[in-house]
């Protein structure tokens, strides 16, 4: 009996280790000129949501207070506040005070959130109108918690 289960326990063990018949995708084939990467899955609207009216709160009180250990907490690490390269003194708080821009984001971030491209942004324009040429904000989720991803103005013209 006991041959019995240690024959029954090793064969499992030896099962188990077998690899499976599923077949694994080639990651090394290359890509086709028509084969992309899977579009990113559409923001759902997450301007219901508790964490996210939260986390608005906090970053509309930042931006008023300008509280910057705040601000740069709340901030994801590629934030970005301007199309072009930006010299290497310089900060999104120095840019923005350089540029008054504080007034402009407190007034944007008073605006009602929606979803885009992948992010939470203000103004609703700018999910409605390809052509939105005024300043814009965003949020992303990241490792489940919400991060302040960028405040820019219009792209530049091409």
């Amino acid at each position: 009996m006991k041959l019995r289960i240690l024959t029954a326990l090793l064969s499992v063990i030896v099962l188990a280790g077998c690899p499976s018949l599923e077949r694994k995708p080639d990651k090394t084939k290359a890509k086709g000129p028509h084969e992309t990467d899977k579009p990113p899955i559409p923001t759902k609207d997450q301007s219901g949501d508790v964490t996210f009216q939260s986390f608005v709160g906090r970053l509309r009180t930042a931006v008023e207070r300008r509280d910057l250990p705040t601000l740069s907490q709340m901030m994801s690490k590629d934030f970005g506040y301007r199309w072009d390269p930006a010299p290497t003194d310089e900060n999104p708080f120095t840019y923005w005070d350089t540029q008054n821009l504080w007034a402009e984001l407190q007034g944007l971030l008073r605006d009602k959130w929606v979803p885009y491209d992948g992010f939470m942004v203000v103004p609703p324009q700018l999910a409605l109108d390809e052509n939105y040429g005024g300043y814009r904000a965003g949020v992303k989720m990241v490792n489940g918690s919400w991060q302040f991803a960028y405040f820019v103005p219009a792209p530049p013209v091409q």
